[in-house]
This record gives structure tokens, C-alpha cells and sequence, in this order.
């Protein structure tokens, strides 16, 4: 089986994402694979902390500074078995805001990295960095939390990863007499014309019916997984509905909800210990739901 790359972000920071992205490296291991973790959280890495990971001498700093030639001299240890990581920078000044020549030197590296699935743990927010990342992955999962003001901002997440594809696409087809529809439709109050994905897309076949065609191809191969962490109850995961109708209705974008992890009070104990839950108590209520994960994602 080929290579795997899955990167998880979360459009709003205290949602769990990065515990998630832990536990769900190991749980992956658990069934047999080579894992690659890497903490992207440009200047606010801690992943290595949630996985237990206290002594270590390398991080992509030293890639970025060009200390090492390549990201297989910082891989880390982590204790278990077919699980590696890669510390996230932190000591660059504005890292977070890194150029796109380096960013790209950074993904071709990421990319050839040996392992069966390499685990992006992304920034909060949606910054170009954030979602240029992204972009790289097969499998894109989107934390959120029930809350609506959470859920949001996923769909503004998602809708800036939208206009983002949609930018690079009509610039590499070079229909560059298409670039001011997009960048007008950032303002729909003022081009209601230019509200939905739709609209847009009728105005652009106006102009150039090929690009409107295979710009729809494009949207059609982005199909990021929403999971919901500290649901509660049944009601909380029917909030995710209700993202899911604005983006197809605004954006033409289907998502699924991936799965939903339960607000557990063993992930918060296993915090205090520095720990991964799934290692301090396996059989949890978030530690079986997350192993449950990692088979949707194999």
C-alpha cells in the first residue's frame, strides 16, 4: 500500500486537536503501521509533550536553519513501537509566517519521508501556511468542537481552502481574467451576485466555460471529514448538520462527519501525567473511539 499522508488542523484553537493527533498516531501503529508524526504548529509546538516525549536535540528548526540536509536526521523516537516524530520549530523568529520557497522545499521533504502514513499535526487557524499544508494530505481531517461558533469557523476554514484551490488552479491554467470573479466574491455583501459557489461558477463559464468545468472538477476532489471531540450527546452531533448544509448550499462542498470522540474525563488526567490517553488507559470511552478512527483512516 502506497504512502498516506493525513493531516489534521483545527479552524479554532482548545479543541483537542493536537491530543488527537497524538493518540491517533499511536492507535495507527497499534495496527501494524509505520507512523511519521510531525508537529506543524509552526512557534507553538507540543506535541512532543502530549506524547510523553521530554529530552530532544532535534526539531524542524534545524531543517529550516539548514543544520540537517534532511527531515530524516530529526526524527525522534517516541517509545512506541512503528512511531516516529518530528518536533515542531519554535525558536525561529515569525516561523509561523514562513516563505512559500521554503514552505515548498519543506513539503517536497515531507512527502519523501519512509513510512506507511505520515500524520500532519497543523496549526489552529487558517492562515495560507495552515492551508497550503493541508492540501498536501489524502485524508483531511477538520476538528471541531459541538459548539457553534465552532463549527463556524470550520465552514470559514473550509471556504478559504476553497478560494485558496480555486486561486492557484485559475493561475497555473493562467486565466488570470478570472482571478478578479474570486476576488470579488470575497465580498458577497457587496456581489450578492457572488454569494454561492454556484454564482461564481456562472459567472466564470461566462467568461471561459473550460476553466467554470474544470474548476468544478477540482472542487469535486476535496472532501475533507469533520470529527466532533467532547460531544456529550446525541444533540451534540447533530450541530454538524448543520455545517454540512451551508457548505454544500454556499460552497458545493460535501463533507462527511468522520466520527465523533466523547468528552472523557481520562484524556484531562492523562494530560496532567503528560501522557497519551490510549497509553494511560486504553480502554477508555476517547481511547476506543479514537482506535475506531484509526481503522476508518488505514
Amino acid at each position: 500500500m502506497s504512502k498516506q499522508v493525513i493531516a489534521i488542523v483545527g479552524p479554532k484553537g482548545g479543541i483537542g486537536k493536537s491530543t488527537i493527533s497524538a493518540n491517533l498516531s499511536i492507535a495507527l501503529s497499534g495496527i501494524g503501521k509505520k507512523v511519521t508524526a510531525v508537529d506543524l504548529d509552526l512557534g507553538g509546538a507540543n506535541l512532543h509533550i502530549l506524547m510523553g516525549v521530554r529530552n530532544y536535540t532535534n526539531s524542524l528548526d534545524d531543517f529550516i536553519l539548514k543544520k540537517v540536509k534532511s527531515l530524516e536526521e530529526i526524527l525522534i523516537e517516541t517509545g512506541t513501537e512503528g512511531l516516529r516524530l518530528i518536533c515542531g520549530g519554535s525558536n525561529i523568529p515569525d516561523i509561523a509566517n514562513m516563505p512559500f520557497q521554503q514552505k515548498r522545499k519543506l513539503i517536497n521533504h515531507l512527502l519523501k519521508l519512509e513510512s506507511d502514513i505520515v500524520l500532519l499535526d497543523l496549526a489552529a487557524g487558517s492562515s495560507f501556511n495552515v492551508v497550503d499544508f493541508l492540501m498536501i494530505a489524502d485524508q483531511r481531517l477538520l476538528v471541531t468542537s459541538p459548539e457553534m461558533t465552532s463549527l463556524l469557523k470550520v465552514y470559514t476554514f473550509i471556504k478559504t481552502c476553497v478560494f485558496r484551490m480555486l486561486t492557484f488552479h485559475f493561475k497555473e491554467t493562467e486565466a488570470h481574467e478570472i482571478l478578479e470573479i474570486l476576488e470579488s466574491a470575497h465580498d458577497p455583501a457587496a456581489n450578492p451576485h457572488l454569494k454561492t459557489m454556484d454564482n461564481i461558477l456562472f459567472e466564470v463559464e461566462k467568461i471561459n466555460p473550460a476553466s467554470a468545468a474544470t474548476a468544478r472538477d477540482v472542487l469535486a476532489l476535496f472532501k475533507p471529514n469533520i470529527v466532533i471531540n467532547m460531544v456529550q450527546s446525541e444533540g451534540d452531533l447533530k450541530v454538524g448538520a448543520v455545517v454540512q448544509s451551508m457548505l454544500r448550499q454556499y460552497l458545493g462542498i460535501h463533507i462527511s462527519i468522520a466520527t465523533s470522540l466523547p468528552l472523557d474525563p481520562m484524556v484531562r488526567k492523562a494530560a496532567r501525567q503528560n501522557r497519551p490517553v490510549i497509553l494511560v488507559s486504553p480502554d477508555s470511552d476517547f481511547s476506543r473511539a479514537v482506535r475506531k478512527l484509526a481503522e476508518q483512516c488505514e
